[in-house]
């Protein structure tokens, strides 16, 4: 069963009794959790690891992506953690996909795993700056969202009745603005549209002043 607390593409941050809900889930019906954790770090002042709930050692693995923590996307570096046995199992596999990683990208994750605590501060310090404009960018869009949500984007609901496939085209062919449409994710993502914080704010800021003109 596959898991993903803070959530993509809703930003749902989860909770430790979400967590201890699903290992048990897990435990009764004998299955195993996967849980992709690459948000952990994003706007999230209290990272949560299903590793750290009472049994979940034995039914949990967690992945984990240094593309978000650290702005190396693309390098393809990532963390699987759980049981020994079920880690050798997935390298079996893994080891028949490719031969090995790059040195320079080895080196460039050992740098960024040795950053200080000043890295995870000043890098949410932008998100949050970004998320603010992004914020007013819905507001002006007459979208709603929640304040409590983490990771890179922002998940914001249509007002009733109106479409959100009919918003990201006006916004794209009228505003040279793209968002994305909630029902990529799937049907219950119909009506939700999903905009990015990986983006310099003076970019949201144009996007807000071309919303403006109308």
């Amino acid at each position: 069963m596959w898991i993903n607390y803070p959530h993509m593409p809703t930003g749902a941050p989860g909770s430790i009794q979400i967590m201890e809900e699903l290992v048990a889930f897990a435990t009764r019906n004998d299955i195993v959790l996967l849980h992709d954790n690459p948000y952990s770090h994003i706007l999230n002042p209290d990272p949560i690891s299903i590793l750290a709930i009472p049994g979940a050692k034995e039914i949990a693995l967690e992945l984990n992506s240094l593309s978000k923590t650290f702005n190396m996307p693309g390098w393809r570096v990532g963390i699987l953690a759980g049981r020994e046995d079920w880690v050798a199992a997935t390298l079996k596999v893994k080891s028949n996909m490719d031969s090995g990683m790059f040195l320079g990208i080895q080196k460039g994750a050992i740098a960024a795993l040795s950053l200080g605590k000043n890295w995870y501060s000043d890098l949410d310090e932008n998100y949050q700056n970004r998320r603010k404009l992004v914020w007013k960018l819905a507001e002006k869009l007459s979208l709603t969202y929640s304040k409590d949500a983490t990771g890179l984007f922002v998940w914001c609901k249509m007002p009733t009745g109106q479409s959100a496939e009919a918003l990201v085209e006006e916004l794209l062919y009228e505003k040279n603005i793209f968002i994305t449409p909630g029902k990529i994710f799937g049907p219950a993502g119909e009506a939700y549209v999903r905009i990015s914080l990986c983006m310099p704010e003076f970019k949201i800021l144009e996007a807000i002043n071309r919303i403006n003109l109308n």
